[in-house]
């Protein structure tokens, strides 16, 4: 039982946990907190990995409960059907195990993580002030909880629900380093995860016609023309919103340049990339496997990294 077990876990899907160490990426120095730039920062890096695996856990106990609960629907689906628990390769009672023993293992990460962060801040300094860590994956499982039970059943809010927990994420890991998180890349996180969501969508819907049954409860509810009204502009918001993180008052003061404004042409194309994969190839159906197998969007994403690095660390290299 050991590989369908690893298998439902899904750590191909860990990819978009990843999300939570960017804050270690975009922070610099500020008054409170130590002085080292939290990428070149030893203590940071655990307690981002840490988090990072805090919901890596979390997750994966999501994945599991919401295959217990969809196993008869995702027997009507021609990939979901492979899954450990709908194909009977993993039984209920084993998945229900292996689930408690993941959540319980993300509880002990969280509060190892909450304890870690006094170390990234001086003395006298409030930690409250960027957040209690645990607040983060317990706002996210109970956010799964709700959807998993009623609001996947519910359209457009079903995709809102995936979007806001990967908002959670990055203040998540903003919080176990002991940063404080910009508006802006809460607004730009939020719009692009929309997007991804109801791109998978229009691919599940694409994919009606080689099931046995209806896939999802939503489903009947999406057609090609809404979801393409609603993919549109979340493209163009995803695109603006990161412009304006770029050039605003506020980003240029806490990292002491504009330069990040050269990184908008390597988001502008990644997002029209992928707009090209799922309206031409069909694709879009695993954004977190599409983005790191797709030869163009791999170069764009190490192209954007490598010059965030140069503009923000570049002198600390």
């Amino acid at each position: 039982m050991l590989l369908p077990a690893l298998k439902a876990l899904r750590p191909h899907q860990w990819v978009k946990n990843l999300l939570v160490l960017a804050p270690l990426l975009f922070f610099t120095p500020q008054d409170g907190t130590s002085g080292l730039p939290r990428l070149f920062d030893p203590i940071a890096w655990q307690q981002a990995l840490l988090a990072c695996a805090t919901f890596c856990l979390t997750a994966s106990g999501v994945y599991l409960l919401n295959d217990i609960l969809d196993r008869d629907a995702d027997r009507l689906h021609p990939k979901k059907r492979l899954r450990p628990i709908a194909s009977g390769a993993l039984s209920v009672g084993a998945a229900m195990m292996l689930l408690a023993l993941v959540w319980a293992g993300a509880g002990a990460c969280a509060w190892a993580t909450q304890a870690g962060s006094r170390q990234l801040v001086h003395a006298n300094a409030d930690l409250s002030q960027y957040g209690w860590f645990v607040s983060w994956p317990i706002g996210y499982l109970a956010l799964n909880l709700l959807y998993s039970f009623w609001w996947k059943r519910v359209v457009v809010l079903d995709c809102m629900c995936i979007a806001i927990g990967f908002g959670i994420r990055v203040h998540a890991g903003a919080s176990a380093i002991a940063v404080a998180t910009s508006h802006w890349i809460m607004l730009c996180t939020f719009f692009f995860a929309l997007f991804l969501a109801f791109c998978k969508r229009l691919e599940e819907l694409g994919r009606q016609t080689e099931s046995s049954g209806q896939t999802r409860a939503t489903m009947s509810d999406y057609s090609e023309a809404l979801l393409g009204m609603i993919i549109g502009p979340l493209a163009a918001l995803s695109i603006l919103t990161y412009a304006l993180y770029t050039v605003s008052p506020e980003t240029i003061a806490r990292h002491r340049t504009d330069a990040l404004l050269y990184t908008v042409p390597f988001v502008t194309y990644g997002v029209f990339r992928y707009l090209f994969l799922v309206y031409r190839r069909s694709e879009g159906g695993d954004p977190s496997k599409l983005l790191f197998r797709d030869p163009p969007l791999v170069i764009t994403g190490l192209g954007y990294l490598s010059v965030v690095m140069f503009v923000l660390h570049g002198r600390n290299l």
